[in-house]
């Protein structure tokens, strides 16, 4: 599906906690699929919570607000086509999802909802040029690339079980890594146990801690 030259496609590249929002916040960072531009874009705690579940592929034991919209959305016989950013007003962002079904006209939606529901439809993301010509950036640092996770035997995952310590931490001890990347393995650990608690708070604040330590600082 193409869209009209004044929109540029992106894709999610991750979350991240915003500092400049009093008692802090968080944002969520859209790439260009086809350049190196990238727009932040401060949401809510619970959005958040929410596009972070959905990146990782995390399936609540119960329906969450954009689960059930997604339900709703399907009952009726549509999808999303697409969502577009499509303005920027005194420092606020607009946004509109266009429905597959002609029927059903495009919907006005703060961007972190459109945002969520278009990843539960794995739907295209659209922010509109002059909003990334006047606010999008080009970072001017490397990205830092972790080393990927190793797999770990029968034997280090049953030695694992029974001492409680997780495989990734046992595996750390065996090798010379950095105090960071050892933080790393254990706020992945912690991630997994909150959300096996389903603590999603946490879970949240777990991971917008270990996307810091993944790419650089964006503010």
């Amino acid at each position: 599906m193409e869209y009209p030259e004044d929109y540029i496609q992106v894709d999610i590249f991750g979350l991240s906690l915003t500092p400049s929002i009093s008692g802090g916040g968080y944002a969520v960072i859209l790439k260009e699929v086809a350049g190196s531009k990238r727009l932040p874009i401060i949401i809510g705690q619970y959005e958040a919570q929410s596009i972070a579940l959905e990146l990782e592929g995390i399936k609540p034991p119960r329906p969450l607000t954009h689960d059930l919209l997604k339900e709703v959305i399907v009952s009726l016989g549509s999808s999303i086509e697409h969502i577009v950013i499509s303005e920027l007003k005194e420092s606020t962002f607009y946004a509109k999802i266009k429905f597959s079904s002609s029927d059903m006209e495009e919907l006005d939606a703060r961007p972190s909802d459109a945002i969520a529901i278009a990843l539960k439809f794995s739907a295209p993301i659209y922010v509109n040029t002059e909003i990334m010509e006047e606010v999008g950036f080009i970072p001017d640092y490397d990205e830092q690339v972790l080393p990927k996770e190793e797999s770990f035997s029968t034997e280090d995952n049953e030695s694992a079980e029974d001492t409680g310590i997780p495989p990734e931490a046992k595996t750390a001890e065996k090798k010379n890594l950095s105090q960071k990347e050892k933080k790393l393995i254990q706020l992945k650990s912690d991630l997994e146990e909150a959300i096996t608690k389903e603590d999603y708070e946490l879970a949240a604040e777990l991971r917008d801690e270990i996307k810091k330590m993944e790419i650089s600082n964006l503010n």
